[in-house]
């Protein structure tokens, strides 16, 4: 988890950059309106707003990550936040899904002995998720995506 919070971290500080030179380029005197047709200005409010929000996001997202008790991060039968788990289909890939309660589709590698695993932070909002909330190893879990059904195995709780 500690680097999934490193890399939000990294991400917040380039968006607070990117949110202050937006709105530096939102209230910088080149950006007033010469024409009724001039929108500069206001395509830069938006970003600059749009800059700010994604700032708040990641804010929350590490809060909300940093807030997950120890305990929920140890092993346990039952798949739910904190759970690491990993699918039959993904052992080659060396792919692994980390269950945390914001930062989904985050991406990130750890180097566990002599091996480099990828792990992908997913959500119970999100349809694998959903799927794999309360479930244990060796049960399958069946997701539906563009009409496609998809089924797998838990191979790996931790």
């Amino acid at each position: 988890m500690g680097q999934i919070t490193e890399q939000l971290q990294q991400e917040l500080v380039l968006a607070l950059v990117a949110a202050n030179n937006a709105h530096k380029a939102a209230t910088n005197d080149q950006s007033v309106a010469e024409t009724q047709y001039d929108t500069l200005a206001i395509e830069q409010s938006y970003l600059a707003e749009g800059q700010s929000r994604r700032v708040d996001e990641i804010r929350y997202a590490i809060k909300r990550l940093q807030s997950i008790p120890l305990a929920a991060l140890q092993k346990k039968p039952q798949i739910n936040i904190g759970s690491v788990v990993q699918l039959e289909k993904d052992i080659d890939k060396q792919q692994w899904f980390f269950l945390a309660p914001t930062a989904g589709g985050y991406r990130c590698k750890l180097a566990l002995q002599s091996n480099t695993i990828n792990i992908v932070v997913i959500t119970p909002q999100s349809p694998i998720g959903a799927a794999m909330m309360g479930k244990v190893l060796d049960d399958e879990i069946s997701i539906q995506i563009a009409g496609k059904n998809i089924a797998d195995f838990i191979t790996m709780v931790n």
